[in-house]
């Protein structure tokens, strides 16, 4: 188990706080458009025989990463505005 899991567990009155954070941007149009563009990603690969366990879709490189990589990004989406990534 993660160390945040632990702590929210011990924790409740932070974890009532972060419900409700998560709650709020959760429900943000520009949040909701980034799931269902993911969530219409991820059945599309699956659909074309893609294993996609472990990965995220990333919204900026337009594929599939693994999840770590792309949680443990800092920042909002963790680039620089105007870098470009290199497609292989």
């Amino acid at each position: 188990m993660g160390r945040s899991t632990d702590y929210y567990r011990t924790h409740p009155k932070a974890r009532r706080k972060k419900v409700k954070t998560d709650k709020k941007l959760n429900s943000k149009p520009a949040q909701i458009k980034k799931r269902v563009e993911a969530n219409r990603a991820r059945r599309k690969a699956k659909a074309r025989g893609k294993n996609v366990t472990g990965l995220d879709y990333d919204h900026a490189v337009k594929r599939f990463v693994k999840s770590s990589v792309n949680k443990g990004r800092k920042g909002e989406g963790g680039r620089k505005k105007g870098s470009k990534r290199k497609k292989k």
